[in-house]
């Protein structure tokens, strides 16, 4: 016959006396690390095992506001002769605390790089994709009559007259990623757009871009608006539009007539 045990319960631990006892050692222990005159007031003592509490002072140091001497001391057992285990500065209750720290790939902003720069892509980044080589081309079997002919239907010819020799590419989600944070900057919601006379998508100074982003995107090739050399919404527009309506030159006045005839005829009358 066996007996059902109860499960055993974890008991917080027990201050123990002589550890909570020990307020002096604690302060002298906290005065050595931070200064005389830079431990304030006792805040209280905290049990953290058998015979071993932490005492928990005011910090008084200027710039850690809510901050805490902690200072663990401990005992051996069956002795009454309490000795300092740590002491360490930890936050309190409304301290005021660091930003949690960033990688530095995290705290890049656009336009972040300069001249000499290096920024390393991953190598799964999502922006990008594998575009094709050629390296996985099976070679000619047939022997070439010339040495400088090319077979015009290869494979790597017309990857090449494409401008697709590169190891990765932009994908799907890259090209969206990028398409949304240009249409952020020059779209058709920004106050030059409203205020504009026409759109981007009939403007002469357009320059189209190729592939996918040419359906929405473009780039101003106007030297006197402020997007001149920056990609564009079609939605986008500025008071450069290429059809804009000119307002007209004004008209340069006649001198002046004065009329004699009409001065003696006054004077006259006066007479």
């Amino acid at each position: 016959m066996t007996t059902a045990t109860k499960p055993r319960t974890s008991r917080p631990a027990a201050l123990d006396s002589a550890c909570a006892e020990a307020v002096e050692l604690a302060l002298a222990a906290a005065e050595d690390v931070a200064g005389i005159g830079n431990v304030g007031r006792h805040l209280g003592v905290q049990p953290d095992g058998e015979r071993v509490a932490t005492h928990l002072f005011a910090a008084n140091e200027r710039g850690y506001v809510g901050w805490r001497w902690a200072v663990t001391v401990t005992r051996a057992s069956r002795s009454k002769l309490v000795t300092v285990d740590e002491t360490v500065l930890v936050p309190g209750d409304g301290a005021i605390m660091p930003p949690r720290w960033l990688p530095w790939s995290e705290r890049l902003q656009p336009g972040d790089i300069g001249v000499g720069d290096l920024l390393p892509t991953a190598p799964d980044d999502v922006r990008l994709e594998p575009g094709y080589t050629g390296a996985d081309e099976p070679e000619m079997q047939e022997p070439q009559q010339d040495e400088g002919w090319e077979q015009r239907d290869s494979l790597p010819l017309v990857s090449f007259e494409l401008g697709l020799g590169r190891p990765r590419v932009l994908s799907r989600e890259g090209r969206e990623i990028a398409a949304e944070r240009w249409s952020r900057l020059r779209g058709p919601e920004s106050d030059m757009a409203q205020a504009a006379p026409a759109r981007c998508s009939t403007c002469g100074f357009l320059a189209p871009l190729a592939g996918a982003f040419r359906q929405a995107l473009g780039v101003c090739a106007n030297e006197f608006s402020a997007a001149d050399g920056q990609v564009v919404a079609l939605g986008f527009g500025c008071g450069g539009h290429s059809e804009a309506v000119a307002v007209p030159e004004p008209r340069e006045m006649p001198e002046p007539v004065l009329d004699e005839f009409a001065m003696e005829s006054a004077e006259l009358g006066h007479s």
